[in-house]
C-alpha cells in the first residue's frame, strides 16, 4: 500500500475540501463535496454527537446520495453551518431535483469548541457564512492543523487539529480519511510525545519519531478541565459502494479512532465517522474488497488522527499546547 499523491482524502478523484477559519472565534468549518453527488454512510459511537441529515443516511432512505459534507466547530451553533453550504450550492446549480426545485442534500456533525479561548459572544451565529466561505474554497488541496473545523480543537495533551491522509491499494482502489481532532482523551502516550497511532505511520507524516518504549496503564482525559469534545471524520473511496456499505466502512474505520485515541467513544465525545464513496471504480469480489477497504479506512484515519495534532499551530489565547512546541 502507498500513499497517494497528496495524502490527502482529495487523492480520491472527484473530492474537493474547502476550509474557513475564524482566528479570534478560535473556530471553523470544513466542507468535502464534488462535482457530482456521492454515496454517503454513517457511523456514531460517540455519547454526545451533535448532527444534522444523519438519518438519511440510513440505505432503506430515499435519498441515496448527497452533495456535502460539513465538519464543523461551535457545538450545536455550528450545525447552521451546513445552511451556508447549501446557499452555495442552490447557486451552484445543485440538489436533489424535486420538479423544478433543487434541495441540496448536506449532513453535517459539530465538535465542541466552546471553552478553547476564542471570542464566542457573538451577536449573530458565525457558521452559515463560515460554511459557504469553505464551500466556496473547495479545491484538491487544503491546509492541515489549525484549519477549518480542526482551527481551536484540543486533546487532553495537546492542541487538536485537521489531519487527512491517502492509501493507495495494490488493485488500484483509493481509501482516504480526514479528521477534526478535539478527543475528551489523548493522541499521545502518557506524558510523552509518541503517538497512538505511531505503529501506521507512512514515512515521517506526523514526526516520525516512532512508537513509545512504555505504555502506562493510566489514561489522560480533559475531565476536570476544559471538558470540550469530539472527534469527527469522513473516510472516503473511489470503489463503488452502496449506502449499506459505506455505512460498515464507517463503522469499521472507527478502529482507527480507537487505535489512535485513548479513550475514545466515551459518553463525552460524539464520535462520529462518515463514509463516502464517488464510485468511479467497480468492485470485484464485494466481501473481501469491502473487508480491505473498510481495515485499509481505519489505518488511514488513525495516521490522519496523529497526523492532525502533529500539524497544529499555536495562537494566541490558547488553552493547550501545540506538539511541535
Amino acid at each position: 500500500m502507498d500513499r497517494g499523491a497528496r495524502n490527502l482524502i482529495t487523492d480520491v478523484p472527484g473530492l474537493l475540501v474547502g476550509n474557513a477559519s475564524d482566528p479570534a472565534l478560535k473556530s471553523g468549518v470544513t466542507v468535502l463535496t464534488s462535482t457530482v453527488p456521492f454515496v454517503a454512510g454513517v457511523s456514531i459511537m460517540g455519547g454526545a454527537p451533535g448532527t444534522r441529515e444523519t438519518e438519511l443516511l440510513a440505505p432503506d432512505k430515499t435519498v441515496q446520495e448527497v452533495d456535502a459534507i460539513v465538519l464543523s466547530g461551535g457545538s450545536a451553533f455550528g450545525l447552521a453551518a451546513c445552511d451556508g453550504v447549501s446557499d452555495g450550492l442552490v447557486a451552484a446549480g445543485r440538489g436533489f431535483a424535486v420538479g423544478p426545485v433543487r434541495v441540496p442534500i448536506v449532513p453535517g456533525a459539530i465538535l465542541f469548541d466552546l471553552l478553547n479561548g476564542g471570542a464566542k459572544d457573538w451577536t449573530a451565529n458565525p457558521y452559515p457564512a463560515l460554511g459557504r466561505a469553505a464551500f466556496d474554497a473547495a479545491a484538491p488541496d487544503f491546509a492541515l492543523g489549525s484549519e477549518g473545523a480542526g482551527t481551536g480543537a484540543t486533546t487532553a495533551t495537546f492542541k487538536g487539529g485537521l489531519g487527512s491522509t491517502s492509501c493507495r491499494l495494490p488493485n488500484g482502489t483509493t481509501v482516504a480519511a480526514l479528521v477534526a481532532v478535539n478527543a475528551l482523551g489523548s493522541a499521545t502516550v502518557g506524558e510523552g510525545r509518541e503517538f497512538w497511532a505511531a505503529p501506521w505511520e507512512e514515512g515521517q507524516e506526523f514526526g516520525g519519531i516512532g512508537p513509545a518504549s512504555h505504555y502506562p496503564k493510566t489514561i489522560k482525559t480533559k475531565l476536570g478541565g476544559q471538558g470540550a469534545n469530539t472527534t469527527i471524520a469522513i473516510v472516503a473511496t473511489d470503489a463503488a459502494l452502496t449506502q449499506a456499505q459505506c455505512t460498515r466502512v464507517a463503522t469499521a474505520a472507527h478502529d482507527g479512532m480507537a487505535r489512535a485515541l485513548l479513550p475514545s467513544h466515551t459518553p463525552l465525545d460524539g464520535d462520529l465517522i462518515f463514509a463516502v464513496s464517488t464510485g468511479s471504480r467497480e468492485v470485484q469480489t464485494p466481501p473481501e474488497d469491502l473487508l480491505l477497504i473498510g481495515h485499509t479506512a481505519s489505518i488511514c484515519l488513525a495516521r490522519a488522527i496523529a497526523r492532525g495534532v502533529f500539524s497544529a499551530r499555536p495562537a494566541p489565547g490558547d488553552v493547550c499546547p501545540v506538539w511541535s512546541a
